[in-house]
């Protein structure tokens, strides 16, 4: 085991923290803060291991995770996001990406996110469904991955002008206990 991870976030400062966590646990890594600078380490390193933002500046993680899996197809991949949605973990799991996580976390739960090899059975299961605002949000992010990230088709398809649903998606998702 060679104990390398390619950290893939437009946030340098986090780059460099986790960078740094982890090379303090014995693992090589390198970092990446856009679509362009993933490309070329992805052509000259193979990492065992990914971490990956679903959204680089205007660029999709998503498409990171494409490349990395195209060039190493048993890379274990995790997503971390501040924008979940059911959408986007629904994509990133048929690409073959193992984990997604939701921001904040910590390098603990990155770790063993990594390493998992199964599935969680005893993860847990909401009591309550979610507000009609994040229910909005997530049929929003559905839309857009049905055609491939590009908005004004989607917007189109949803019957709405193209810079309200821009607005709307730059807002962060409706949580839980939000009304």
């Amino acid at each position: 085991m060679n104990k390398s991870i390619l950290i893939v976030d437009d946030d340098e400062i986090f780059c460099q923290v986790l960078s740094s966590a982890l090379e303090n646990r014995g693992y090589k890594t390198k970092q990446a803060f856009d679509f362009k600078q993933s490309q070329n380490i992805i052509q000259q390193w193979q990492a065992e291991y990914a971490v990956v933002d679903l959204r680089i500046g205007n660029d999709s993680g998503l498409k990171v995770c494409q490349m990395l899996l195209e060039k190493q197809p048993d890379i274990h991949i995790v997503i971390l996001t501040g924008f979940a949605s059911i959408a986007t973990a629904v994509e990133a799991i048929k690409l073959g990406v193992i984990q997604y996580l939701t921001k904040p976390t910590d390098v603990d739960t990155i770790l063993k996110a990594l390493v998992q090899d199964q599935a969680d059975l005893e993860v847990e299961i909401p009591s309550k469904p979610l507000p009609v605002k994040r229910l909005e949000w997530e049929h929003l992010q559905k839309v857009l991955a049905e055609n491939n990230g590009n908005i004004s088709k989607a917007a189109e398809q949803l019957g709405m002008h193209r810079r309200t649903l821009q607005r709307k998606l730059q807002k962060k998702p409706v949580r839980e206990n939000d009304v």
